[in-house]
């Protein structure tokens, strides 16, 4: 099994790249809600009778927040279970052992 955090994977092969390039997407767009919660939290502050909300939208930012690195570890793990082809695997590598049942 290849290594988690292997940056040679991120590019191996054209499902590497795609597999990447999605994650990273569904990474921006958790990141950019999370931003957005706690700015609109901040200006919530600012009146009386929206504290309860930001304090809410706070703990949504801080939930969004966590998920980041869940996802770039959901990203890892799938890419180190992507069958790499031969010509990627790093010199003194154990061959891939082929299935001969079929």
């Amino acid at each position: 099994m290849s290594r988690l955090f292997d940056h040679a994977l991120r590019s191996a092969t054209a499902d590497h790249a795609e597999l990447v390039r999605k994650y990273e997407l569904y990474r921006t767009v958790v990141e950019f809600l999370a931003a957005a919660t706690f700015v609109i939290g901040s200006i919530f502050f600012f009146y009386p009778g929206l504290v309860f909300a930001g304090t809410w939208l706070f703990l949504v930012g801080s939930i969004l927040f966590a998920v980041r690195p869940t996802i770039r570890l959901l990203l890892e793990l799938r890419l180190a279970n992507l069958p790499v082809p031969a010509e990627f695997r790093p010199y003194g590598a154990p061959p891939v052992e082929k299935d001969h049942t079929a």
